[in-house]
């Protein structure tokens, strides 16, 4: 299924001229410079190569461009590459590795080369040929922007037209042949796919874009070891796969991984690509959804005025229509939706979840997500469609002031993102490194006084879980009718320790709330008492200051939420603190104003 349907995109992009889609033996690759070649054969100049489309960067962005590929790639040993490679290869020279390792690349560079003499009949061919038999790798160093070309990938043009060599029809048509006839190792079979008897190739083309893996790519089918196998056969036979067919799905899978077509979003160690059978909005705007990108933001969505309309329209639909309502946007709710979770193996990708279904359920499936995490804010900084590494932040210790993702739970990012998307529970791990944030006390890194325990996006998160994996109905603020123990013990230490602040400000070295709140969300029945006993002598001296209107309404407050408490439970197990914590959550909200101040409302 994957496959066919990676297939079925390579067609969809070909047959709409998309760019950068690369034809039969070619990549998509970053190019740095072209070589210009006179028609006599030498070396005329330099040419840097420009993405036009990141102008803004800093320094010059290689422009990605098809060329060439050798099937298999370059995964070790020296394998040149047809009409581009690395000045190690291309020009015997790169300013770093040994010279004798140069000069085997470039003697391999050259044989590849002088092999298609006798084949590609076309005079441009042969005057780089000359200039092959007679450059010599010293006169590199002398280059114009040696410093920038040693090392980077080039190209070759011959003559004044500016067209580049790979291009030729001539090139092109004998590189192709040579793929088939010689280069591509191949048995015979009938390919999973369509099921017809086709060449299946023992080895597919590398996918490269997935993060953490090898620079040089990864196989996403792949089998190199004994143990792997089955029915006598060898390698890639075993998943058989015909040579258009394996070339087409990772062709469109390299090209959906290319971040220039924002169909690729990277969380934690899941890298996840996702398409539609047909060209969609909602396939455009998917990723700058789940990277937390707002419409009113500065920056690259808020650019383009007409990919912000649309932004803004997706977003009301997730809050106020549902899947029905893509038709605003001109797309149709049956069309199929893909997504596809990638993580590195080595040399190899793992397959972390493949979720298929119709564009209307896929929004449905995010709406009632948002759904769930919708809560009163605290600030008017919180986000009311937080990105999934957001939430995972929530889930780290901070460092230097921010969240430490190398301490996220190296599972949990696909799994969050995997149950978002397919609208499945969320994984248990992921509420409790949440509340585990939630009992450890943690200082602001400039003034050292204790941050918020129940931020909004912890709270948030809380709420949601709660609600798909237990199925209870938590509003988005707070909820006076409520009597569930826990939910009322988190309102009264909220009220509690509002108590406290008011009788002796906010500058506390020590609140209760950063030394009772772990205890008093698990084991509530050993020190609410005590908590009690001090509330009352922080009543009296707030009182003393505020008035006596001040107490009246604050013990009716405590009263009102105390005689609702049956028991007083001795310990409270998961969805307990969970609901511990969003009754406190709800309580500061009503208590403090909206803004708050700037201890609160960090995160």
């Amino acid at each position: 299924m994957i496959l066919q349907a990676l297939n079925d995109l390579h067609v969809r992009l070909e047959a709409a001229d998309a760019p950068d889609v690369p034809r039969f033996c070619e990549a998509i690759e970053s190019i740095g410079f072209a070589i210009q070649i006179t028609t006599e054969g030498h070396l005329h100049r330099t040419v840097p190569i420009v993405d036009l489309r990141r102008t803004g960067e800093k320094k010059p962005i290689p422009r990605s461009m098809a060329v060439p590929y050798r099937w298999g790639g370059r995964t070790s040993g020296v394998k040149p590459y047809f009409l581009w490679d690395n000045t190690g290869y291309c020009l015997g020279a790169d300013g770093k590795k040994d010279p004798s390792k140069l000069k085997k690349q470039f003697d391999e560079f050259k044989a590849l080369h002088f092999a298609f003499e006798g084949v590609i009949d076309h005079p441009n061919y042969r005057s780089f040929c000359t200039f092959l038999r007679s450059w010599n790798p010293n006169d590199a160093t002398g280059l114009p922007y040696w410093e920038e070309l040693a090392g980077a990938n080039v190209v070759f043009i011959v003559g004044e037209e500016m067209e580049f060599l790979h291009q030729l029809p001539a090139v092109r048509s004998a590189w192709t042949q040579f793929q088939i006839n010689r280069d591509i190792e191949t048995t015979s079979g009938n390919e999973c796919v369509t099921g017809s008897a086709e060449q299946i190739p023992l080895l597919h083309p590398l996918v490269s874009g997935v993060r953490g893996a090898n620079t040089t790519g990864g196989s996403l089918i792949s089998f190199n070891l004994d143990a792997f196998t089955s029915y006598g056969k060898v390698k890639s036979a075993n998943a058989p796969t015909s040579i258009n067919q394996a070339f087409r799905y990772t062709s469109a899978l390299s090209w959906l991984l290319d971040r220039d077509h924002k169909q690729v979003v990277y969380v934690g160690d899941a890298t996840t690509v996702f398409w539609t059978e047909k060209p969609t909005k909602v396939e455009s705007l998917f990723a700058d959804l789940l990277q937390g990108y707002q419409p009113d933001e500065e920056g690259e969505v808020s650019q383009d005025q007409s990919r912000t309309a649309f932004l803004r329209m997706f977003l009301d639909i997730l809050k106020q229509g549902g899947g029905a309502d893509v038709r605003k946007l001109d797309d149709e709710p049956g069309t199929k939706f893909f997504i596809l979770g990638l993580s590195p193996n080595a040399s190899r990708l793992s397959v972390r979840f493949w979720h298929v279904a119709t564009l209307g359920q896929m929004v449905n499936k995010l709406k009632a997500h948002y759904d769930a995490l919708r809560l009163q804010s605290s600030s008017d900084k919180d986000r009311e469609f937080p990105a999934v590494w957001q939430l995972l932040d929530q889930t780290a210790p901070r460092k230097q002031g921010k969240a430490d993702r190398d301490r996220i739970p190296p599972l949990l990012s696909g799994q969050l993102l995997s149950a978002v998307l397919a609208g499945t529970p969320y994984p248990v791990g992921l509420i409790n490194a949440v509340l585990n944030r939630v009992r450890v006390v943690e200082k602001d890194s400039n003034s050292g006084k204790s941050l918020q325990r129940v931020t909004y996006l912890r709270a948030a998160i809380i709420k949601a879980f709660l609600i798909r994996n237990h199925e209870l109905d938590i509003p988005m603020s707070l909820d006076t009718t409520r009597t569930e123990p826990a939910y009322l013990l988190g309102r009264l230490f909220a009220v509690l320790e509002k108590t406290q602040e008011d009788a002796l400000g906010r500058d506390l070295n020590s609140t209760i709330r950063d030394r009772f709140y772990s205890a008093a969300s698990a084991t509530p029945g050993t020190v609410f008492p005590r908590l009690l006993r001090t509330y009352q002598h922080h009543l009296s001296k707030a009182a003393s200051e505020k008035g006596h209107g001040y107490k009246v309404n604050r013990e009716k407050l405590v009263q009102e939420i105390h005689d609702k408490l049956v028991d007083m439970p001795k310990h409270l197990i998961l969805e307990g603190q969970g609901l511990f914590a969003i009754g406190y959550y709800h309580q500061r909200q009503d208590l403090y104003p909206k803004k708050g101040d700037a201890e609160d409302n960090q995160e």
